[in-house]
C-alpha cells in the first residue's frame, strides 16, 4: 500500500503529441514581439468569432439554398482565416516562409509582402466595421444609407437585438486592432534590418 501511495505522488510528465508542438513552435512570437502586441494578435481571431458564429444557425434557416447556406458557411470560415492570419504578424511564419511553401520555403517573408496587405486590410475593416457600421447604427439605415428592413437584427426586439449587438459590435475592433499589429510588426522588422 505505500508503495502505491508513494507512486501516487510522484508527478507524472505528459508528453504533448507532434502535432501540438508542431503548433506551438510554430505560432510562438519571435524575438521582440512585446506581451501586449502578443494578446493582442491572439484577440483578433476571438473578435471575429462571435459575428461567425452567430451567422452560422442563418445558414441553415428554412427558405435558404444550397448556395446561399454554402455561402454563409464559407464567409465564416473565410472571416476566421483571415482574423487568424494576423497572428502570422508575430509569428515565425510571418518572417519566414514555412517549409510547405514550395520555392520559397524558408527563405525571409519580405516586409512589405506582409505589411502591404495587412495595411489593406486594416484600412479596409476600420472603414466597414468601424466607421460605417457604427454610423450606420446611429443613423438607423444600411451601410449603403437606405432604410433599415424590418427584420433586419437590430430592428427585432429584446434578447435578439442584444445578441445582434454582442455578436457584431467587437468587429469594430478588427480593423484598428490588425492596424495596431502592422505598425508593430513593421517597426519591429525595421529593426531587425539596420
Amino acid at each position: 500500500m505505500q508503495q502505491f501511495v508513494q507512486h501516487t505522488k510522484e508527478p507524472t510528465t505528459v508528453h504533448p503529441g507532434r502535432l501540438r508542438v508542431a503548433w506551438r513552435a510554430a505560432h510562438e512570437p519571435v524575438a521582440g514581439v512585446s506581451r501586449r502586441i502578443q494578446l493582442l494578435a491572439y484577440f483578433v481571431p476571438l473578435v471575429v468569432l462571435p459575428a461567425s458564429i452567430w451567422r452560422l444557425p442563418a445558414a441553415f434557416a428554412d427558405g435558404r439554398g444550397l448556395g446561399e447556406r454554402m455561402y454563409i458557411v464559407f464567409l465564416s470560415v473565410l472571416s476566421e482565416a483571415f482574423a487568424f492570419a494576423a497572428i502570422g504578424l508575430i509569428a515565425r511564419w510571418g518572417e519566414v516562409f514555412p517549409r510547405w511553401i514550395p520555392f520559397l520555403r524558408g527563405r525571409r517573408v519580405p516586409r512589405r509582402a506582409a505589411v502591404l496587405p495587412a495595411t489593406i486590410g486594416a484600412a479596409s475593416l476600420t472603414l466597414l466595421f468601424t466607421l460605417l457600421f457604427i454610423a450606420s447604427q446611429v443613423r438607423g439605415t444600411t451601410i449603403r444609407g437606405g432604410d433599415l428592413p424590418a427584420d433586419y437584427p437590430s430592428q427585432a426586439d429584446g434578447w435578439e437585438a442584444a445578441w445582434f449587438y454582442v455578436c457584431y459590435a467587437p468587429l469594430t475592433l478588427w480593423g484598428p486592432l490588425l492596424g495596431v499589429l502592422t505598425v508593430a510588426y513593421w517597426k519591429r522588422r525595421s529593426e531587425d534590418t539596420r
